[in-house]
């Protein structure tokens, strides 16, 4: 029996709030919410996660399942704000039927209850608590608009920190690049911990093993600053857990953002805010604020 990929998205990665969010930090929760009801037929202007929520529902019908694909709506509006949320999610189509509206409370209570294995939101306190409670979670960056025509979604993830634990991370900060090259190399047969992302990327894996590989409508790459001889431990981690990356990436330092524009990233996702910066230039970036360099 397969399981089920679901994603959290807050309403002001799936949607343009630009405006709501000027009258609530102008004016107040009161204005905000009298703003939202008198708007409420005005259809909200499409986010920067909408194209990667569209492409990630569209799967279902690839796949053939009604539902292996979810997308849960989990909102600081109250439910009577966010009526004008769920009534552009109707006019633009998509199939995104429950929702959380927390009426300014946290909202990652309940993504452990809706099953959620990844959280995308524009808020960076929600997803330091997303992820500090269990689930993968990234701040969406403002991005272009030109996303890859591919009917293929192509998930990007950083390494260290992201797919796995920041334990060699922390030896490069703390001793720098020479420690870290000969702690890699002699520990090359022990497979890293699991980061915070490794759950969402096995999911990933387990909906690809669904269809014949030349076929999937999923790829994923490794896109890391990793170079040789630190890319032996990784590829043995990921044979370790047997895990399949479609591409991976060994860039040595280098800026990554032409490599992810080149693999036509509908998502890139690493723990440094300066690698997401540069990144969300070209392609959609997601900041993981997890790990050594986060504290």
């Amino acid at each position: 029996m397969s399981s089920k990929l679901v994603i959290g998205i807050s309403s002001s990665a799936l949607f343009d709030l630009t405006d709501s969010d000027r009258v609530f930090r102008e004016s107040g929760l009161k204005a905000y919410s009298e703003y939202q009801r008198s708007n409420e037929d005005t259809y909200l202007a499409p986010g920067v996660a909408f194209p990667l929520v569209q492409k990630l529902l569209r799967l279902n019908s690839v796949l053939g399942q009604k539902d292996r694909v979810e997308v849960i709506l989990l909102s600081r509006n109250t439910a009577d704000t966010g009526l004008r949320v769920f009534k552009s999610i109707e006019h633009h189509q998509l199939p995104i039927a429950r929702a959380a509206f927390t009426g300014g409370a946290a909202p990652y209570r309940y993504m452990r209850p809706f099953r959620c294995q990844l959280f995308l939101s524009t808020n960076a306190d929600d997803v330091r608590e997303a992820l500090a409670n269990g689930t993968a979670a990234a701040s969406i960056l403002p991005s272009p608009d030109n996303f890859p025509p591919s009917e293929t979604l192509h998930f990007a993830f950083d390494g260290d920190a992201v797919l796995f634990s920041d334990e060699a991370e922390r030896i490069y900060q703390e001793k720098g690049l020479d420690a870290f090259a000969s702690s890699e190399r002699d520990a090359a047969n022990e497979p890293l911990t699991g980061g915070p992302f490794k759950p969402f990327l096995s999911e990933l894996h387990r909906l690809q093993s669904e269809l014949p590989k030349e076929v999937s409508p999923i790829r994923t790459a490794l896109v890391t600053a990793r170079s040789a001889p630190a890319h032996e431990r990784v590829i043995k981690t990921l044979r370790a857990w047997d895990i399949r990356i479609d591409e991976s990436l060994f860039l040595g330092g280098m800026n990554k953002a032409g490599f992810l524009q080149a693999y036509g990233a509908d998502v890139f996702f690493d723990d440094q805010a300066d690698h997401c910066e540069s990144a969300s230039s070209v392609v959609p970036a997601g900041h993981v604020p997890h790990g050594v360099t986060n504290e």
